[in-house]
């Protein structure tokens, strides 16, 4: 429709080029986000390496004189269903463990259907992604809860809570998950298989010239 859209300010642009500047925040035009594809990949893959470590290792430290006791996100999980806290166990589970392995899966589909054009449930593949970024904002519970109780229980000689290593790797997972669904271009969806170039035809062979021959 010879329509562009400015990536930084909206305003839409009619019979612009590519690489022209938008004429209300000076920024360059694109029709699509350049190498949207080989960002999202790189940021998902980091995501996908940290999420282990977010979930083996303890997302907090709590010492007592009671001793040392170390926490990961399952261990939490585990805790509050067995001491008969159904709702808070199942709310942490679903927000720290579920959404961030919802949210990988999610982008791999997203991504892996878009580099090869694929033309399968293109509106669900949409909504999906709009999904992803209402669920973006509600992935940090862990990080918050480690991080007010961290401030608040510090009695020193009675009870100290600390973050642990996870908690860092969690909020890594989160924070490259969360760039990994802005650098992906969702138009790329609909964009479908690229037309491949036609194969060139073998010219055709000319006959031989015959010599000439005397009659």
């Amino acid at each position: 429709m010879g329509l562009l859209c400015c990536h930084r300010c909206n305003a839409v642009w009619s019979q612009a080029q590519e690489g022209e500047r938008c004429g209300r925040c000076g920024a360059a035009l694109r029709a699509r986000k350049p190498h949207s594809i080989e960002r999202t990949w790189a940021l998902l893959i980091a995501a996908a390496l940290m999420y282990l470590p977010a979930n083996l290792l303890p997302v907090m430290i709590t010492k007592s004189l009671f001793g040392t006791q170390q926490d990961t996100i399952l261990s939490g999980v585990i805790f509050f269903w067995v001491s008969g806290s159904y709702g808070l166990a199942a709310l942490i589970f679903t927000a720290s463990f579920l959404v961030p392995l919802f949210k990988l899966a999610a982008l791999f589909v997203l991504v892996a259907m878009a580099q090869r054009g694929s033309a399968w449930r293109l509106r669900e593949r949409a909504r999906l992604y709009h999904l992803l970024e209402f669920i973006g904002r509600w992935s940090m519970l862990d990080v918050f809860v480690v991080a007010l109780l961290a401030g608040l229980v510090q009695i020193q000689g009675f009870a100290v809570v600390q973050a642990g290593v996870g908690i860092a790797a969690f909020g890594a997972v989160v924070v490259l998950t969360m760039l990994a669904s802005l650098s992906f271009d969702p138009r790329l969806t609909w964009d479908g298989p690229q037309p491949a170039a036609p194969a060139l035809a073998p010219l055709a062979t000319m006959p031989a010239a015959r010599p000439p021959t005397n009659d």
